[in-house]
């Protein structure tokens, strides 16, 4: 543990950190939900978070560790929507400017709500345009202090309080299910999990269409797949990040694929039978618990909900 990139001290620092300014989401149950899968199901629902993520977690306490001029000169975060909303909240609630690269076809709702937290946008293309050196360049000229959306120690602690919480409220855990883009999340998530519940089996979810974590956690080395096509637009990364590969392969038992149509039967469920709205990305843990990948019969199990910032048209369409 000692050679890892993050510990779990730096989530707990991150815990008093972001206190008081994140909000402590509950922890939601359903007999419905336990019924279909044998299991206890605990939900932690970050579609109630600040901004409707988790991603305000990483995000407040990366730029809550900013000191002298990085804080005056702002932020620069590249992110398809929901790391760009919680960069642009979490700089407006500490007074620092942000600047986001955004893809041209990020949801709309995405990009109104980044634009109305009080941030700069900045557009490209993610079918031909590396975000990454974009940004890069960006920063290097303005003079920005760079924050990624999964790669950055300080976003990985903060990303590990949502699973610090559900732990804290719930108990222990046999089974933590987590949704992976880039790893930040699950990372975060399971360095929580190894220290205050030893015994759970951290599991991460990918797109079907995206499976870069998965197929480097098995071959041993990072691999970079083409940008996905798949509803879960906040898992279309193409490699895992240089912090979080390690991490997630000290501690993360195994990774799970769904399908878009999983994903899509997850939203109903939500809708339908929780009353709550969890966008696509958020409902990849969910849907591999659903589909019973794992045998999860009179296991404690938890299911982190990533978020819920999903257009209200495509909403609609998906549930119809």
């Amino acid at each position: 543990m000692t050679t890892l990139p993050v510990t779990y001290a730096d989530v707990a620092a991150a815990a008093k950190r972001i206190e008081g300014a994140a909000h402590r989401t509950p922890v939601l149950t359903s007999a419905t939900a336990d019924g279909m899968t044998g299991a206890q199901l605990f939900f932690k629902p970050e579609n109630l978070q600040r901004m409707g993520a988790f991603k305000f977690r990483g995000a407040y306490n990366a730029i809550a560790k900013l000191e002298g001029d990085a804080r005056k000169r702002g932020v620069l975060a590249f992110s398809s929507g929901n790391h760009a909303q919680a960069i642009a909240l979490a700089g407006r609630l500490q007074g620092v400017a942000a600047t986001i690269v955004m893809p041209s076809d990020a949801p709309a709702i995405k990009l109104a709500a980044t634009r109305g937290y009080g941030a700069e946008v900045i557009t490209y293309d993610r079918m031909t345009e590396d975000r990454e050196a974009l940004a890069k360049r960006i920063a290097a000229e303005r003079g920005l202090a760079l924050i990624p959306p999964y790669d950055h120690a300080d976003v990985i602690a903060g990303q590990g309080t949502a699973a610090k919480e559900l732990i804290e409220d719930a108990g222990e855990l046999d089974y933590l299910f987590v949704c992976v883009g880039g790893g930040g999340l699950i990372s975060g998530c399971a360095l929580a999990a190894h220290a205050l519940s030893p015994g759970c089996m951290l599991i991460g979810v990918e797109p079907e269409a995206g499976n870069d974590v998965q197929q480097s956690l098995r071959k041993g080395e990072i691999v970079t797949i083409p940008v996905p096509k798949t509803i879960a637009d906040g898992a279309q990364t193409t490699f895992p990040g240089k912090l979080t590969f390690p991490i997630m392969r000290a501690l993360v038992s195994d990774v799970l694929t769904v399908s878009d149509a999983e994903l899509i039967e997850a939203m109903r469920f939500f809708v339908s039978r929780m009353k709550i709205v969890v966008e696509p990305t958020g409902c990849l843990a969910a849907a591999a618990v659903f589909g019973k990948q794992i045998d999860l019969a009179g296991k404690r199990v938890g299911v982190i909900l990533s978020g819920g910032n999903v257009d209200p048209a495509a909403l609609a369409r998906f549930i119809a």
